[in-house]
């Protein structure tokens, strides 16, 4: 080990060598894989074997491509595939020193997830949300440990993306942030810590953009691919807003929205008509095939 990889394993995670990961789906997975990547041996656990089956099998394909690309030794991805235990029951957590948690964008789900893990982790196991727009204080309080609850919201794609937005709730202790700060780092992530408002500061600027341009596609203001190519060209943003959208998913930016205008009180954060009918209308973006694009397979 180099002096400078000895100095990160001792910082304030050193102690941390098992995470669990509660959740399979696209965050999930990928947060899975991106801990496992790191040397941590991960639990990830969702609600049924065949949901489990198929976050593995995403695993081993993004694992697979990468090893390609950079021409990995031919051990290496099924190495760090092992890493991954699936299971359907959060008991799993039990042996856990940090659990991130990566359901569904809804506070009654998440709620029932924080009270169960409360229960089962161990006491000093930090207990972290990869929530992208829920209080991180209102999900502390429903646990009996609010001082170690963390927002950790990684960024999609996880395994690509460098960012993780560090969110302190009220009652979060500057030991939990430090511990969590230092793991990011270990990802090989950039931690940048901020403070529990509606949106936090990633989605408080990006979702406000993205409705914005499904008003200027409502209005007939100009095509979709018009937006886009104005947004990519002109601001030099890799993606437009709408393609970005159907990458995160239409559900998301709608929940996400919904908690800014609730949270915030502005009518500037009310989601657009057209991103509600879409969302009720099943066409939630690339996860479904159809969004404010059409998708082939």
């Amino acid at each position: 080990m180099t002096t400078e990889a000895a100095a990160v394993a001792a910082g304030p995670s050193a102690a941390v060598t098992k995470v669990g990961v509660v959740g399979g789906g696209t965050m999930g997975n990928g947060i899975a894989q991106t801990f496992a990547a790191a040397g941590f041996d991960v639990e990830l656990i969702d609600v049924s074997p065949a949901f489990i089956e198929r976050a593995l099998a995403t695993i081993g394909r993004n694992l697979e491509r990468v090893a390609r690309k950079q021409e990995w030794p031919a051990d290496q991805a099924p190495a760090i595939l092992k890493r991954v235990h699936g299971g359907t029951n959060l008991d799993a957590a039990r042996d856990c020193t940090v659990v991130v948690e990566a359901v569904s964008e809804t506070f009654a789900l998440k709620q029932q997830v924080f009270e169960t893990l409360d229960r089962v982790a161990p006491q000093g196991a930090v207990l972290a949300t990869n929530t992208s727009s829920i209080s991180i204080t209102e999900i502390a309080a429903v646990t009996k440990r609010p001082d170690r609850v963390i927002g950790m919201h990684f960024m999609n794609p996880v395994p690509v993306m460098p960012l993780v937005e560090i969110i302190r709730g009220l009652a979060t202790s500057d030991a939990t942030c430090a511990i969590v700060m230092d793991l990011a780092k270990r990802l090989g992530k950039t931690p940048v810590e901020v403070n529990d408002y509606p949106g936090f500061v990633s989605n408080r600027i990006l979702m406000p953009m993205i409705n914005e341009a499904a008003f200027c596609l409502m209005e007939g203001v100009a095509t979709r691919e018009a937006i886009d190519t104005v947004m990519k060209l002109g601001m030099n943003h890799p993606m437009g807003p709408l393609a970005l959208a159907d990458l995160i998913g239409l559900d998301t930016c709608l929940s996400i929205m919904e908690v800014l205008h609730a949270g915030l009180g502005d009518d500037k954060y009310r989601p657009c008509p057209l991103l509600r009918r879409m969302v009720k209308a099943g066409h939630l973006g690339r996860k479904t095939g159809r969004g404010f694009f059409e998708y082939a397979g």
